[in-house]
């Protein structure tokens, strides 16, 4: 079939199919060979595929940079506020209160389950490695508790929160797939909920019961000194916490608002005072503005938390996340080289050829460059840029599902080139050998057991 559609292409196709794999090589021998910043990788990687392509140099760099730009203004705001709402949760103790009312309520068969309920509840607004800092102490102290093995425990707690990092907005890969896509962030969110809610079963409880039995770790209690650095207590500590309830409406509130404007688009008549209202309110970034306001009211001042403190938590929040705001800005301005350089029509012009669906040729290509490159981020967001004009056609839900799709590729096979590898590997004490064993086969797991179940949704919708 590929040869089928090269036997049509002009010389043009050729070179900007020359331009494609230039970009993406440059990007991959650059990340994981010469171990230089993803930011810089796609630059250059966006300044090759454009000077092989043909484009002016002073076109190219006004390409890229507007790309960046755009990107940076719609995703960068909603991962800054994520931060700031995930770090008010944990500064004030609304997440030990989430983890510790749910282990009060839960048996040692069924604690496990607890665990990825508990990593997905946190995992809302953290980034993954934030995440594995606040679980890893949990699933020791769990573990320890209940004389559970440690990946009976802790797979649950890795599945659940890696899941939602790559299929649940407002992560970066999935918010910079919906953006890079045009798709509802909505129907998106609501989506990648029932796709994840399978996935995590399968790759946590049942995965971590099964490998548990064939993989030994040391003991709990040989982690329990080195699972987290706490910070030491002061005067600024919290005196009260908020309730369980509380908290879990405070992770909640964006969810629904987001969802509740696609429920607006679907059954209420445009310009009435009520669609007006979700419409405003379910704007990503509105959502998640007002509700890391509300936070700040209701946990922070809840808490307890003087002004001077509360500024800080805010603050404190935003360091961090400067290195993925600039990944995923300059991964937009990748996928503006590739839309102005004419590389998107080149695609359409392949895929119809070969006769795979926008679905499958998302998945693959951005399994290719998670493989490759080892990062989830840069997999989602140059693989959505070379998927863009697949979607033009397609209705909303299937447009949705094209972006869970690629969120579901760029899961697979996490490896000695992946940060989290690593993060993973050191925390739970294992050597590689384990660490592939357990993580890698579990993240490979998690890709695809979402893909099956995107491609059965697929059908039904």
């Amino acid at each position: 079939m590929l040869a089928q559609a090269a036997g049509t292409w002009t010389g043009h196709d050729t070179r900007l199919l020359l331009a494609a794999v230039t970009g993406i090589a440059v990007i991959v021998l650059l990340i994981s060979w010469a171990k230089l910043h993803p930011f810089l990788s796609l630059a250059l990687g966006a300044a090759a595929l454009g000077l092989v392509a043909g484009m002016p140099i002073s076109d190219l760099v006004e390409t890229f940079t507007g790309g960046v730009g755009s990107t940076v203004g719609d995703v960068g705001l909603l991962v800054a506020l994520g931060a700031m709402l995930g770090m008010l949760l944990t500064d004030t103790g609304g997440a030990d209160e989430i983890v510790e009312t749910v282990l009060r309520r839960t048996t040692d068969k069924t604690l496990p389950w607890a665990m990825v309920f508990i990593a997905a509840l946190l995992g809302l607004p953290l980034f993954f490695e934030v995440g594995v800092v606040l679980l890893v102490p949990i699933v020791v102290m769990v573990a320890s508790r209940a004389k559970q093995p440690m990946l009976k425990i802790g797979i649950p707690a890795l599945a659940g929160l890696s899941v939602l990092h790559g299929l649940v907005p407002p992560h970066p890969g999935p918010l910079a797939a919906v953006d890079s896509l045009g798709v509802d962030l909505g129907l998106t969110l609501a989506l990648g909920i029932v796709v994840a809610i399978p996935t995590a079963v399968v790759a946590g409880p049942v995965f971590g019961s099964f490998i548990a039995k064939r993989v030994e770790l040391p003991p709990a209690t040989h982690l329990l000194g080195g699972g987290t650095d706490e910070p030491a207590e002061d005067s600024d500590t919290p005196v009260r916490r908020p309730s369980f309830w509380t908290a879990v409406a405070m992770l909640l509130l964006p969810v629904v608002l987001m969802m509740g404007k696609s429920v607006a688009d679907l059954v209420l008549a445009e310009g009435g005072i009520a669609y007006l209202v979700l419409d405003t309110v379910g704007t990503p970034v509105v959502a998640l503005l007002l509700t890391v306001l509300i936070a700040l009211v209701v946990l922070g001042r809840g808490a307890r938390l003087g002004r001077a403190k509360l500024s800080d938590i805010v603050g404190g929040s935003l360091p961090a996340i400067a290195g993925i705001i600039l990944i995923v800005g300059a991964g937009g301005g990748f996928k503006e080289t590739l839309v102005e350089s004419g590389v998107n029509d080149m695609i359409i012009d392949v895929a119809s050829g070969t006769n795979l669906s926008p679905l499958v040729l998302g998945w693959l290509i951005a399994v290719g460059i998670r493989v490759a490159t080892g990062s989830a981020t840069v997999a989602t967001i140059s693989a959505a840029g070379m998927v863009v004009p697949l979607v033009a056609g397609l209705d909303p839900a299937q447009g949705a599902l094209v972006a869970l799709a690629i969120g579901s590729g760029s899961l697979f096979l996490s490896h000695v080139n992946d940060a989290g590898f690593w993060l993973v590997k050191e925390y739970f004490g294992m050597s590689v050998g384990q660490t592939l064993k357990t993580w890698s086969a579990m993240e490979t797991l998690i890709s695809v057991v979402s893909f099956v179940v995107i491609l059965g949704l697929s059908a039904v919708l």
